[in-house]
């Protein structure tokens, strides 16, 4: 019996073919299509790669794939926790616009509209948002639009968009690994998990099983299009990591260089190890010249305290990290491969965006979105293939919540060209906002706030953010009318 949700998905299939002048696609009409291999990675911050300038991690694998590709110098995540960005690349929409604006998709209970509480407490200024807890299944996801194309689907490790029924299974993929709705591994990065899907040896690395997992999927399907996504676990909490590793990389540790967490070193290690044996079962497999792969990862570096009280990493020359709206809560390493088409081993300075890979993926592939179904991402191939500039005016990051322990305060920003501007709701007298501005140009750590100097270049760029809010219809906060400046948080 079809489902309401699989009969959507069939008719979505259908216009989206009708859009090609297409009937339904069969294998013959879709063989010759590349593989599409997506690896997210989680928390993995800018300079946490060899490839992006990190002296303590390694990562050769992730440099060799950037040696088959296109490396990005300023790629950016649409928000600075990971439920946001992962839904940003499943719609290819900003996560002001679908409501997923923290990263709660864990929660038990399912909200699927984000909204403004009635209360706060009196020491708060602000009534930050509250996001909502589902992926929900208005969306075509870039996993449905590829099977209906004639892809075979996977997806491999954290999803974190919901359970069941918002699950990969209900959301365009024919295989979930291990069918888990978690923020982070069940039962931490060794084996025993507590996993339903999957069970492993005692001492197993869940970042090897699920290369595993993956490693079947590719062989199974090597000789038809596929859609793997690999969403790695690594590097988010609970940290944890390979006994033997953690020592390899105490050895080689320099209080003196912001980086040399052992532990966060070895997770790294795990991670790039998962990346290299996808790479090289499709070398073996001799269709690497067909395959499309992304790397990415879902927001920027730890910047607190592992659970042993250590720094987790630092995303140094960048200001802040994971869950602020600094350049190191967002900004990103990024590689994309198109073999025949990118030019291997180069480089991009275009200001790419998570919502740019959905039409990006489509546009190489040849495909069209369904009729009706538009994008706040624009395709980025000019720039794969170094014909020119891409054609956005600016990029934007909403994230109307608040984090007490990255004292992350309601915000939103725009970046366009050098320019960036941070909004904070309601944090001023009577309930203004207050700014920061910003010249990443001349000053990448964000450490001169150029706002008070230049009203009217703030004036400007404020006015490109509430043309967004109101485009997206983005839920903002509010001030709290409880507010007392006297009171005290307990």
């Amino acid at each position: 019996m079809t489902t309401r949700r699989e009969a959507l998905r069939l008719l979505g299939g259908a216009a989206l073919c009708a859009g090609l002048g297409l009937g339904l696609p069969s294998f013959a009409d879709s063989k010759r299509r590349p593989n599409v291999v997506f690896i997210l990675a989680d928390d993995l911050g800018w300079r946490d790669t060899s490839l992006y300038g990190s002296k303590f991690y390694e990562t050769p694998n992730i440099d060799r794939l950037a040696k088959r590709g296109m490396k990005f110098t300023q790629a950016y995540a649409a928000n600075p926790l990971c439920s946001p960005t992962r839904a940003s690349i499943m719609t290819g929409l900003h996560p002001a616009r679908i409501g997923i604006t923290a990263p709660v998709c864990h929660y038990p209970q399912a909200v699927l509209q984000s909204y403004v509480p009635e209360k706060r407490p009196a020491w708060e200024k602000v009534i930050p948002c509250q996001s909502a807890t589902r992926l929900k299944w208005k969306y075509f996801t870039l996993a449905e639009c590829l099977k209906t194309a004639g892809y075979t689907t996977g997806h491999f490790g954290k999803w974190h968009l919901g359970p069941e029924p918002y699950d990969p299974l209900h959301q365009g993929f024919d295989v979930d690994v291990p069918h888990s709705s978690g923020a982070g591994p069940a039962g931490g990065y060794i084996a025993p998990w507590k996993f339903t899907g999957i069970s492993g040896e005692p001492g197993e690395h869940i970042e090897d099983r699920m290369a595993e997992e993956a490693v079947k999927f590719i062989k199974k399907n090597a000789d038809r299009p596929f859609f793997l996504n690999y969403w790695a676990w690594s590097v988010h909490s609970p940290w944890g990591a390979k006994p033997e590793l953690i020592e390899k990389y105490k050895a080689k540790a320099d209080p003196s260089d912001p980086q040399h967490n052992a532990l966060y070193a070895a997770m790294v290690q795990s991670l790039d190890e998962a990346v290299g044996k996808l790479i090289q079962t499709l070398d073996d497999l001799k269709i690497a010249d067909n395959t499309i792969i992304v790397f990415f990862s879902d927001n920027g570096g730890v910047a607190f305290d592992d659970q042993y009280g250590n720094q987790v990493t630092s995303n140094s020359p960048l200001r802040g990290g994971k869950a602020t709206m600094y350049e190191g809560g967002t900004r990103e390493d990024c590689i994309v491969v198109w073999p025949r088409v990118v030019k291997a081993g180069s480089s991009s300075d275009e200001i790419v965006q998570s919502i740019d890979f959905y039409p990006t993926i489509l546009d190489m592939l040849n495909l069209k979105p369904k009729p009706g179904q538009k994008f706040d991402g624009i395709s980025i191939t000019p720039a794969l293939k170094q014909k020119g500039g891409l054609d956005r005016e600016a990029i934007f990051c909403h994230f109307p919540n608040d984090i007490p322990r990255t004292a992350t305060l309601p915000a939103v920003y725009v970046r366009k060209g050098d320019w960036k501007l941070i909004r904070f709701f309601h944090q001023g007298e009577n309930g203004a906002h207050t700014y920061e501005l910003y010249n990443l140009k001349d000053d990448l750590g964000e450490t001169r706030n150029l706002a008070g100097g230049m009203p009217s270049k703030v004036k400007e760029l404020d006015a490109l953010i509430e043309r967004f809010l109101k485009d997206t219809k983005a839920v903002l906060p509010k001030p709290n009318p409880m507010y007392d400046p006297k009171a005290k948080r307990p």
